[in-house]
């Protein structure tokens, strides 16, 4: 039931003479949780006499603002904006494999590995292991042996899938809690390292130089970073090589599957990062799995797509974490969290107040664990952008304003546009979340917002 003061706030949304403009904007938002408002007008000019063709102004508009939805990525915030990132993401990753959006068919024939890369051990922690469709004991040993401080290093507990122990150490303090965290903030450059060293590689079972493969070979990714339950991030990683104009042009013939599966080997622990004033330096973790994506079973292109679209509106709920920045330790006791978060961000935080480490931003991004990088990227060449999809949209939108008398038709070559946008605050006073779910058909969340 909602509470008296959203019910004041549905019945005078319901009954506002603007109500269907409002119920307009909130369905074009796709059902938004926290809408940006903007206010301002749009002004278009005939280029060869200066004269005013169209004016649009939010003045006309409920409450003086157009609402847009958000845009963010993280489903923790937003799941409808966070989807349409999804289905986006999986768009750009799926035609890199059989090709469409811009990307001939025929980058279906290159080879291509699904590829994931994997953090070193930090400390023993409790785990869910299955075996045949059993769930096996967690770390289950007779002769288990007895830490510094006391904890038996043993747990025959065969967890659920929802126990809250998954990722928590055996022994917090033996866990290695400065380490995860400057592991996940190195691993972006641990991944740009591996990708120059898949290249050096190349270049050396070719026998040609650098400048010279790249005239014969591209290697190509689109990649995704997962958080593990300990609070660890790994890639999974589309790896796909092209020929030196990129999915339009196959790859030398030398440039095997094979080749590649020996080439991901071997850069994967080739490379080293080094936190020097720490004298630490970080690699992957010994498990690698490399596998080829097939048009049948369990691994086509449909498959890795969906996988590495999930994690891409993902970041570290799994652990239990923030999803907003914390500044301090005093400000991080204000939380209620797993007591592992809590010790991860203030491992962040008290890192990060170091002066020799500043570059690592460890404050900043202490709520991510120390994770600073893009939860998903891509090399250049790999397919389409994220950026044309949306433009593609947007540009399906217009047309359906044209269409419906909500926008005029305009030679763009000859009307001069002149935006004046201002933010007027996010989100939903607790009356409109209610409408806006029924609206749209979301789960209802009482997200709010300034709602100015």
């Amino acid at each position: 039931m909602p509470h008296p003061h959203a019910i004041a706030g549905i019945i005078t949304r319901l009954h506002d003479p603007n109500y269907d403009r409002w119920a307009h904007q909130i369905k074009r938002t796709g059902g938004c949780r926290q809408p940006i408002h903007l206010r301002g007008k749009v002004e278009h000019y005939d280029r060869a006499t200066g004269q005013l063709l169209h004016r649009y102004s939010t003045c006309r508009e409920p409450d003086g603002v157009l609402r847009v939805a958000c845009k963010t990525r993280r489903a923790s915030r937003c799941p409808a904006c966070a989807e349409t990132y999804r289905a986006d993401t999986y768009q750009l990753v799926r035609a890199g494999l059989v090709g469409g959006k811009g990307v001939p068919e025929t980058v279906s024939t290159h080879p291509c590995l699904f590829v994931t890369l994997t953090a070193p051990s930090f400390g023993t922690v409790h785990v869910r292991r299955e075996k045949s469709g059993k769930v096996l004991p967690c770390h289950a040993r007779r002769d288990a042996e007895t830490c510094p401080h006391g904890q038996v290093m043993s747990c025959a507990a065969r967890h659920a899938a929802d126990d809250p122990r998954l990722g928590e150490p055996l022994c917090p303090e033996c866990y290695d809690y400065e380490g995860s965290v400057l592991f996940n903030a190195v691993s972006p450059e641990l991944w740009r390292r591996f990708t120059e060293a898949l290249r050096r590689r190349f270049a050396r079972i070719s026998g040609l130089t650098m400048r010279e493969l790249r005239e014969q070979l591209t290697i190509s990714f689109a990649k995704v970073a997962e958080y593990q339950r300990r609070g660890v991030v790994h890639f999974h990683a589309v790896i796909r090589l092209d020929g030196p104009t990129g999915p339009a042009s196959p790859p030398p013939a030398w440039a095997t599957a094979d080749a590649l599966e020996q080439a991901v080997q071997h850069a994967t622990g080739a490379v080293t990062v080094e936190v020097a004033p720490l004298a630490r330096v970080f690699r992957w973790g010994t498990q690698l799995d490399i596998r080829h994506i097939t048009v049948k079973g369990d691994l086509t292109e449909q498959a890795v797509a969906a996988y590495i679209a999930k994690y891409a509106t993902k970041a570290a709920e799994c652990v239990g974490t923030l999803d907003r920045r914390v500044h301090t330790l005093d400000e991080l006791a204000l939380f209620p969290l797993r007591e592992h978060a809590r010790r991860l961000i203030a491992e962040c935080l008290t890192l990060g107040a170091l002066d020799d480490l500043a570059d690592l931003r460890l404050i900043q991004w202490a709520h991510m664990l120390g994770f600073r990088g893009h939860f998903s990227t891509k090399s250049r060449r790999y397919s389409t952008t994220l950026g044309a999809l949306r433009a593609a949209r947007e540009e399906h939108m217009r047309a359906e304003d044209i269409t419906t008398g909500r926008l005029p038709l305009f030679e763009e070559d000859t009307v001069l546009v002149i935006a004046h946008w201002q933010y007027a605050g996010k989100g939903l006073s607790a009356g409109d979340q209610v409408i806006a779910a029924a609206l749209t058909g979301t789960p209802l969340s009482y997200a709010g917002g300034d709602s100015r």
